[in-house]
């Protein structure tokens, strides 16, 4: 039981990240149909941007909240400003056109941004500083860090405050109406324009502070770091329904939990020669059966086809 107790907390931690990134997936689906392959790298940037300031705040005797808060303060607007130039410059031209070319547009700033980051960061793995000393909680026979408290904490806060925006403010609403029909929205004075390049705004900010999240948790940062994390996020995306915000949520969790309980027992049981080893397969097993067995997603809604 200790072990199920702990595999669930790994997991909702996990997950709790994989859910915030599945956000900014399913929200830039829900209103213009486009996978946006690059948040990932969105991630890894903010991961990244943190680390250089952390890594410049250390020494000068600052609290060790005080020096995070900082870094991540400093890596929302760069990553904001990174989403922006993202539509504004490679997708917004690109929204007549047929899928493909935006979803191969993607993928190639996916691959732009890795190899500027690499240039900026080198190539070599970067060793997260842990400027916050790690407290160990125990919980009926699991361990709980205050780490893993936090990404927990800040990560209910990040998805309560997203779900108030759009279904409680004006903005919230602008977004709906565009994301149900942006020529009809356009009539009633909402530009859309702007209310697409909020989402990838939007997005990204809670992209930077998911980044500084896992590089916290992990204790390590790498200019690829972005690829995997963004891939099992859109798993989750996929898993809870895209373009479904509470299902991106459940998605989320559901596929942290998933990867935590299989990586553990599977590991114990093989006497660790799998589990923690392939624990990624673990999330792309869990896409190919909701995409065989039930494509439109946990909460997703089947849509037929226009005629």
């Amino acid at each position: 039981m200790d072990i199920f107790i702990q595999q669930i907390i790994n997991g909702l931690t996990l997950g709790a990240v994989y859910a915030v990134v599945a956000l900014g997936y399913t929200m830039v689906y829900g209103i213009i149909q486009l996978i946006n392959f690059a948040h990932g790298e969105v991630v890894m940037i903010g991961a990244m941007v943190a680390f250089s300031l952390i890594v410049t705040l250390a020494p000068t005797g600052l609290p060790p909240l005080l020096i995070v808060l900082i870094a991540a303060g400093c890596a929302i607007p760069v990553c904001m400003i990174l989403g922006y130039a993202m539509e504004r410059i490679a997708y917004r031209p690109l929204r007549g056109a047929p899928r493909l070319a935006p979803l191969i547009t993607a993928i190639g700033i996916s691959i732009i941004l890795q190899h500027v980051a690499m240039m900026i960061w080198s190539r070599n793995p970067l060793a997260f500083p842990q400027v916050i000393k790690t407290v160990s909680y125990d919980v009926a026979g699991a361990t709980i860090t205050n780490v893993q408290i936090g990404i927990l904490v800040i990560s209910t806060a990040m998805m309560a405050a997203l779900a108030f925006m759009v279904y409680r403010t004006k903005l919230g609403a602008a977004m709906r109406a565009t994301a149900q029909n942006a020529p009809v929205a356009g009539l009633m004075g909402i530009d859309s324009n702007r209310i697409i390049a909020a989402t990838f705004v939007i997005g990204a900010a809670m992209a930077a502070v998911a980044g500084v999240m896992v590089a916290s948790y992990y204790g390590i940062a790498h200019y690829t770091m972005g690829a995997p994390l963004g891939l099992k996020a859109f798993c989750a995306a996929v898993l809870g329904g895209i373009g479904n915000l509470p299902g991106a949520m459940l998605g989320g969790l559901l596929l942290g939990v998933v990867e935590a309980l299989g990586a553990g027992y599977i590991g114990d049981l093989t006497g660790n020669v799998f589990g923690s080893n392939y624990q990624d397969v673990f999330a792309f097993i869990v896409l190919i059966l909701v995409l065989v067995f039930r494509p439109q997603g946990l909460l997703g809604e089947r849509v037929g086809d226009r005629a």
